[in-house]
């Protein structure tokens, strides 16, 4: 496979008049599936649909933007693997200079608050072409938010960025019937039923049934108390199974978040992995010294997605959710024999992990039918009776990895859950061959 068009030259020659969907991202263009933008790609592209790349586009005026011609669906926007704005400053809010994500990991290729800049860029650019924000940016953004730059609440991203829709969380599901509700000629204004979305209605329009109003935007700006109200209510709504619909007050509009999309079972995890991916940057960034931040990932295995640790300092709750699901064990070895077939390979796998490494599936039984407890955590103050420690699987794929032709090494990389680890009564051979094969 080749890479995906980032030209009109590059349609061109593949014989397309116009592209489905142009995909605009902050980042460099890596078509690898540590990079959100390339798996929403190939996944469209596996299901028929013609997508163009838009990496890093010029923001300073709509020209870039209409690079590809008018797209038949949809402009796709995100600002990239990180929040733009975290990309940019230090916790001591000083200009970085260096961005990984970029060509020569130069800085400055990409705006502030990017996902908002490219929007309205876009709806410069085409105005009636529909808009569909999502990524990290958008999602930690989907309704009012503290925003650490401005030391201020900010209101939902989704109105700044003037976009029609917003998918939030792991965007697979949500992305393809997008695409089938677009090419099926629903209108985007009327996409008000999915799954793992947000938009926006006025007052007086029908909300979705079971929907639970937040405190309103003026109500947030003028008491913090009503601010920790809405973010109980939103945490507590966070997982598929068990979260209602929220809108959120605006005036006499509301910003409507549906509830989250189902986590990807195990066969559609391993699907997501197995597309072919070119595993790398693209050439073009080849002259400027590639792109740094495949180093860290070229030669890794995501295993996991989701997180029932609980800290407090992260954001996976909110964007992967609680429930743990992770590949097969089949997948993990097809791909480590894939790694050790591509170039630059010195024996070494880097990373076979996720949010938590040791995390193989859902914390209990009960999460598969009843999704997680709203008012409980898994391991806080202490592992519950249900969990379910087990890190027999864990261990066997990676002694499969180990024994792999070619395979010197594999490391983890990833975070290590302790408390989940003593939980589990065999736990002791895990911590074993984690000290003796894998630091």
């Amino acid at each position: 496979m080749a890479f995906l068009p980032v030209s009109r030259a590059d349609m061109e020659a593949r014989g397309w008049e116009q592209a489905d969907f142009v995909l605009v991202t902050g980042d460099a263009y890596v078509d690898h599936p540590s990079f959100g933008s390339a798996i929403l790609s190939r996944m469209l592209e596996e299901h028929g649909y013609r997508v163009a790349i838009l990496a890093q586009p010029d923001w300073r005026s709509a020209a870039d933007f209409r690079r590809f011609g008018r797209p038949r669906l949809a402009f796709l926007i995100n600002s990239g693997n990180v929040d733009s704005m975290v990309n940019h400053f230090s916790v001591f809010k000083q200009r970085r200079k260096k961005d990984s994500y970029s060509p020569g990991g130069e800085a400055g290729h990409r705006p502030d608050r990017a996902v908002t800049v490219y929007s309205n860029r876009a709806r410069e650019a085409y105005k009636d072409v529909p808009i569909v924000i999502g990524g990290l940016e958008a999602s930690l953004r989907r309704l009012a938010h503290y925003d650490y730059w401005d030391d201020a609440l900010r209101r939902s991203v989704l109105l700044d960025a003037k976009a029609d829709l917003l998918s939030y969380g792991m965007g697979e599901r949500s992305i393809l019937a997008i695409a089938e509700a677009l090419d099926a000629g629903i209108a985007v204004q009327d996409l008000h039923w999915l799954p793992g979305t947000c938009y926006v209605t006025r007052r007086g329009e029908v909300l979705p049934p079971d929907c639970r109003v937040l405190p309103s935007w003026e109500e947030l700006q003028n008491s913090k108390e009503k601010y920790a109200e809405s973010f109980r209510i939103q945490y507590e709504n966070h997982d598929a199974l068990s979260a209602v619909p929220l809108a959120e007050p605006y005036g006499g509009r509301y910003v409507v978040q549906n509830v989250p999309a189902l986590p990807l079972e195990q066969a559609e995890l391993d699907a997501v992995y197995e597309l072919p991916y070119e595993r790398t940057y693209h050439p073009m960034y080849e002259a400027a010294g590639g792109v740094p931040a495949i180093q860290e990932v070229q030669f890794s295995l995501v295993a996991n997605r989701g997180c029932f640790g609980g800290c407090a300092f992260c954001a996976i709750t909110l964007h992967q959710g609680r429930q743990v699901r992770s590949r097969s064990k089949g997948s993990l070895l097809r791909e480590g024999k894939l790694l050790t077939e591509q170039p630059g390979f010195k024996g070494y796998i880097h990373d076979v992990g996720g949010p938590t490494a040791n995390f193989r599936g859902p914390a209990c039984k009960k999460q598969l039918k009843q999704g997680v407890c709203t008012h409980r955590d898994c391991l806080y103050p202490g592992p519950c009776p249900n969990l379910r420690a087990d890190h027999g699987e864990y261990l066997e794929i990676l002694r499969a990895l180990r024994e792999l032709p070619g395979v010197k090494k594999v490391f983890i990389r990833s975070g290590i859950r302790y408390d989940y680890l003593l939980a589990d009564p065999k736990g002791g051979r895990f911590l074993e061959e984690l000290c003796a094969h894998h630091v």
